[in-house]
């Protein structure tokens, strides 16, 4: 299993490509806050209810000085279907290769339908404007994960 980020570990640096085909870089957004959050598979059941949330909370998100990007295997091809499909309004990006799962310690055994399997492991980072991780949240629910994490950050 891939090593687990704790609050105050420097985030890794990336650059993937979006579901617009662009580059889009960690670093390139020191100074803002960012939200990290690695999902499973584009277009299923719980990936979509949590692309969702994150979407419909986006303004008060980006509001309170948070850029949220969501990160899966996914080709970005399938992620612009995604997008396009449930009128998505975040930044989505493709890590075919699972390096960027694997350094967030986002890829790794997990339970699934009673076995043990290896797999993206549903994960949430905060990175603060320096960097740093300021929140890691691993195996998250997909269904209520927005609203417990506005909470966690003090936003409602």
């Amino acid at each position: 299993m891939s090593q687990r980020l704790s609050p105050g570990d420097t985030a890794p640096d990336f650059t993937l490509t979006s579901d617009t085909e662009e580059q889009v870089s960690l670093s390139a957004l020191r100074g803002r806050k960012v939200i990290v959050y690695f999902y499973p598979a584009a277009m299923t059941p719980g990936c979509t209810t949590q692309a969702c949330d994150f979407s419909e909370s986006l303004d008060s998100l980006q509001g309170a000085g948070y850029e949220v990007l969501g990160v899966s295997k996914d080709a970005p091809a399938k992620l612009a279907k995604f997008r396009e499909r449930d009128a998505l309004t975040l930044t989505l990006l493709s890590d075919t290769d699972l390096d960027v799962h694997r350094a967030y310690g986002a890829y790794g055994e997990k339970k699934l339908y009673g076995k043990v399997v290896e797999g993206v492991l549903r994960s949430t980072f905060v990175v603060d404007e320096e960097g740093k991780i300021a929140l890691a949240q691993y195996n998250v629910k997909a269904t209520g994960h927005v609203a417990k994490l506005r909470r966690d950050l003090g936003l409602d």
